[in-house]
């Protein structure tokens, strides 16, 4: 990730987490007076987004330190593992929501206020704003625990949608539908958790270092083959660190050429794959001689 991605990622970071310091104290205010669980269910989710942003702006400041002798690949690698613990902070929210949506159903209690309705149309609008904002961003950086921060944001839009209805249910059919409220709650608990196995599938990929960018695989190859010198490409594995890709490559080259000359022409293919294709880390170049192409063929 360059300087200017650097800064591009932490303002972003800063933008959630002033967004929702505001919006989980809007929550809670209008879920007490407003007598409506699901909103306060949506503000227990907000805070522990601000938790978790937190985690994502140390996260993001680490990965940017510079490799050293005992993280020769750089400490990329924290990204993802803050993932995981973001994910953490979801699931702790969405048990204890549902924890308590199960017990407000089998409370009596008052109707929500209606004005409750205009403010989780403001919530929903802004949210879905803030996640493409967020994902947007994350784009621009390649950055994962950005990527999870923005899930954060759709969710949170999502819940917010479920509260809403829950609240216009309850509010048009009157007296013993209150419990509405608490369900709509209830389904909120239960997307978050379904979106907590969609932000830790792709970190946990990471970790294990999957086989899942096949298209930086073949731009690689793509830009391989306009080095003078290389024929052909074999074997090339990527696996991603942080916002950085690091790469093994096989090139295939003229059997005849000296040692020299092909350790000076995988110095020319690295230098011309870093220079032309963005995010790329630690590229390790192996040379093979063109007889590996005649037996593949």
């Amino acid at each position: 990730m360059s300087e200017l991605q650097e800064q591009t990622a932490v303002r972003t970071t800063y933008f959630s987490i002033v967004g929702n310091a505001l919006l989980a104290l809007l929550k809670w205010l209008a879920g007490f007076f407003g007598n409506s669980y699901a909103l306060i269910a949506d503000a227990i989710e907000s805070t522990a987004d601000i938790f978790s942003s937190f985690l994502v702006l140390l996260g993001l400041k680490y990965a940017q330190r510079p490799a050293d002798d005992n993280h020769p690949y750089g400490h990329g690698r924290v990204e993802p593992l803050i993932t995981f613990i973001v994910v953490g902070f979801l699931i702790v929210s969405a048990t204890i929501i549902a924890y308590e949506s199960i017990e407000n159903i089998g409370t009596p209690h008052d109707l929500p206020k209606p004005w409750t309705l205009f403010v989780l149309g403001g919530i929903i609008v802004w949210k879905e704003i803030s996640y493409r904002i967020v994902m947007k961003k994350s784009k621009e950086t390649n950055s994962s625990s950005l990527r999870a921060d923005a899930w954060h944001h759709r969710s949170d839009a999502i819940t917010s949608v479920a509260a809403f209805i829950g609240i216009s249910i309850a509010l048009l059919l009157g007296k013993g539908y209150e419990n509405a409220d608490d369900y709509a709650a209830l389904f909120a608990a239960g997307f978050i958790l379904y979106n907590c196995y969609h932000i830790f599938r792709p970190a946990l990929g990471e970790i294990m270092d999957e086989n899942v960018y096949d298209e930086v695989i073949d731009n690689i190859r793509e830009e391989a083959l306009k080095v003078d010198g290389i024929k052909a490409t074999e074997k090339c594995f990527v696996r991603k660190s942080g916002a950085k890709y690091h790469v093994d490559l096989h090139a295939i080259v003229d059997s005849e050429i000296t040692v020299r000359e092909g350790h000076e022409l995988a110095h020319k293919l690295k230098d011309h794959l870093v220079a032309h294709i963005p995010d790329l880390g630690h590229v390790m170049i192996h040379i093979e001689p063109n007889e590996c192409l005649w037996e593949a063929n």
